[in-house]
């Protein structure tokens, strides 16, 4: 019984230093990352000009501690007004009926992966599909969304970016800011920009 003491004691003084010591190695989380992020999307090819807002989410998955495979999908449900005058500038948001899906997947190269910054590149492929509804947001307008993927509303997309995380331990922020370009009788570039909380483990 004295035994098992002294080994359930010794083990309770060694933990906190086991779990330093996998703190301080940054390749612990080195396995993958998941995120979710706010989503910004500069539609140009309307006037005037549509910013949408919205949200978004990503899992990826480490090749090597350099290369990550990457999946993410947003869902852009709000408009942004900013408007500027001599009493300075104001901005609002307000619900959209229209509202772009864009799902990409794509290899994701990232450098300083030792220390708590790290900056990638990332080329992505995938689609934008557009849709309409005048119904709150909801889960079930979110998942219905998907319903229309394949139609005439649905174009291949390509997204070239880059940006930066900053880490402390497995919790982190990131900043991706991008080109998202689609077909549609032609190619359109649109600003892509999404920041938001990352998770390695």
């Amino acid at each position: 019984m004295k035994y098992s003491f002294m080994v359930a004691g010794l083990a309770l003084l060694l933990a906190p230093s086991c779990l330093v010591a996998q703190y301080s190695n940054p390749h612990t989380w080195n396995h993958g990352e998941i995120g979710i992020f706010g989503d910004y999307f500069r539609f140009t090819q309307v006037s005037p000009t549509i910013n949408f807002v919205g949200l978004g989410g990503r899992l990826g998955l480490n090749a090597n501690p350099h290369l990550a495979l990457e999946a993410e999908i947003s869902y852009d449900f709000s408009r942004n007004f900013t408007s500027s005058s001599s009493n300075g500038a104001t901005t609002s948001f307000s619900r959209t009926t229209l509202r772009p899906l864009t799902g990409l997947f794509g290899p994701k190269f990232q450098v300083g992966t030792s220390g708590p910054f790290r900056a990638f590149l990332t080329g992505k492929v995938g689609f934008l599909d557009f849709s309409t509804s005048n119904k709150a947001i909801t889960t079930s307008q979110f998942t219905g969304a998907f319903n229309n993927i394949g139609g005439p509303s649905t174009h291949f997309a390509a997204y070239p970016g880059g940006g930066i995380e900053m880490f402390g331990g497995p919790i982190g922020f990131r900043i991706d800011v991008g080109d998202l370009i689609y077909l549609n009788n032609g190619t359109f570039n649109n600003l892509k920009i999404s920041a938001g909380p990352a998770f390695r483990f």
